[in-house]
């Protein structure tokens, strides 16, 4: 599987991963689609779904990504999709928390939200490493902060969305469940999730570096 350091530009019809993975999303977006608990709320659900896949499809010449990125894209979207399903706050993973964690709300929009974080800090970084050529810490904290940043534009979209549909759709979206500080922790979820996926890369690069040290160590040891 290609990363960010070893992918190479590749013409759409030739990308059979990508390919692949374009067919789980439309099977997964087609069920999410299938009777949803509230229509209007799926489709509010979805509009920035319609808007994250156009830009891809439209900007796909311009920015290529690898295929770790893409994956990671993939499953963050096909969570998105069972929550829009199940309106969020009836999740039956969520419902199986609240049992085994005795927590007061179901907690499934927690999960996606530092889902978002964790799998989208890594395309991101790799967005950032290809278009703005940053690297080393640049390229590692950028993305926890960007991360933090679209959560906040994302809660704001979300109030101003609530406000202009009926109550019944606006409660359903917002799904704060009785928690006056859902946003708040909405946020921290997503800061949190992707903290620990640049924490991840971090540790890997630096491991990378120093097996790559101790080859040309032995390299050189060698040629003596």
């Amino acid at each position: 599987m290609t990363t960010a350091s070893t992918a190479k530009p590749v013409p759409f019809r030739s990308y059979r991963f990508l390919h692949k993975l374009c067919v789980l999303f439309f099977i997964v977006f087609v069920i999410s689609a299938i009777h949803p608990i509230m229509v209007a709320d799926w489709a509010l659900e979805n509009l920035l779904v319609f808007v994250f896949v156009g830009l891809l499809i439209a900007t796909y010449r311009q920015i290529q990504f690898s295929e770790l990125s893409y994956a990671l894209i993939c499953l963050y979207l096909c969570m998105h999709e069972w929550g829009a399903h199940h309106m969020y706050a009836n999740v039956p993973l969520g419902e199986w928390m609240k049992a085994t964690f005795h927590t007061m709300r179901n907690d499934y929009d927690r999960v996606v939200h530092f889902a978002f974080g964790l799998l989208l800090a890594y395309p991101e970084r790799e967005l950032l490493m290809r278009k703005a050529r940053l690297s080393g810490a640049w390229a590692l904290w950028l993305p926890v902060l960007a991360s933090l940043g679209f959560g906040a534009a994302y809660e704001i979209l979300e109030a101003i969305a609530a406000n202009l549909s009926s109550p019944e759709v606006g409660d359903a979206f917002l799904g704060l469940q009785g928690d006056p500080w859902d946003t708040h922790k909405d946020m921290f979820m997503g800061f949190a999730g992707a903290l620990v996926a640049m924490t991840i890369v971090a540790l890997v690069t630096s491991r990378q570096r120093s097996k790559r040290a101790r080859e040309n160590e032995r390299m050189v040891a060698v040629g003596r």
